[in-house]
């Protein structure tokens, strides 16, 4: 069950990154906006490949948390970021610079690194309330405190490290709520998948979640961002997985390794952010 867990969440995350890339793609070649821009997107092969790609990824989500940990399924969705950065070097005709390929080492070689020492397990796809309750006030709390203390006035680095952090405090939250919303769809049908509350939590929190991503995109430099929407997601998600699921990661010397892939993908996350707006276009012949 790990292994098809893990399988899903790498599907996904390549699905994701995917879709993205394509959306992005449809979207560089118009100069429209608002709803005029969406009608002329529907139009194009690329947007429509795009929605298929983040509609799948979804689906790969939803599967890889109804079979395996949230400890496990989150962090492998940090493979987004390579994943896209390349896909959308080719769709672009861009070449990905030296900074790029070694990001790319760092966050594979340390996300293998971390989960194999880790090892996540344990998971189960339900929580009694008394512990939803404080994880839910803990987590809107937290994110609501973020929209307050990012205030105009100040840095623009600051306010955008914190708005992903508390991005990625809504996508692990999302996540949590997904899993148990899953569960419920795979062991009771849909009629009560559709009245249980964690299917319009999940929904809400996503929400949310991709609202304070774009305002934190838009408040500074992506190199401020990503490192705390990615490490954060991951971070969070173990702790909601633990303290909800009952998951469990090993401890004692494993800690080390742990440490230091949590590390090396820290390194080549940042290596990434910073190499976005630096991929160079590719001489084309003629």
């Amino acid at each position: 069950m790990i292994e098809l867990a893990a399988a899903f969440a790498v599907a996904g995350a390549l699905s994701n990154a995917t879709g993205t890339a394509f959306q992005r793609k449809a979207a560089s070649a118009s100069t429209r906006s608002g709803l005029r821009l969406l009608l002329e997107l529907m139009h194009k092969p690329a947007w429509l490949i795009g929605i298929a790609g983040v509609t799948g990824a979804a689906l790969f989500q939803a599967l890889a948390l109804l079979n395996g940990p949230l400890a496990l399924v989150q962090p492998l969705f940090i493979l987004e970021l390579p994943f896209a950065l390349l896909i959308g070097a080719h769709l672009m005709h861009r070449r990905l610079p030296g900074t790029g390929w070694r990001g790319v080492f760092c966050v594979v070689v340390g996300l293998g690194v971390a989960l194999a020492a880790a090892a996540p397990h344990g998971a189960g796809n339900q929580a009694a309330v008394v512990r939803w309750v404080p994880a839910l006030v803990l987590c809107s709390g937290a994110m609501g405190v973020a929209v307050v203390v990012t205030r105009p006035g100040r840095s623009a680095a600051f306010r955008a490290s914190v708005l992903a952090a508390a991005a990625a405090i809504g996508n692990a939250l999302t996540a949590a709520l997904l899993k148990s919303a899953a569960g419920i769809f795979a062991d009771d049908g849909f009629p009560v998948f559709l009245r249980s509350w964690q299917t319009y939590g999940f929904a809400l929190t996503g929400i949310v979640a991709v609202v304070l991503l774009e305002n934190s995109l838009q408040a500074g430099p992506l190199a401020a961002a990503q490192p705390a929407l990615t490490i954060g997601d991951a971070a969070v998600s173990l702790a909601l997985g633990m303290f909800l699921f009952g998951e469990e990661i090993r401890t004692g010397w494993w800690v080390l390794p742990e440490v230091l892939g949590a590390v090396l993908i820290v390194v080549g996350v940042v290596a990434l952010s910073r190499a976005v707006p630096r991929v160079a276009p590719v001489p084309r012949d003629g």
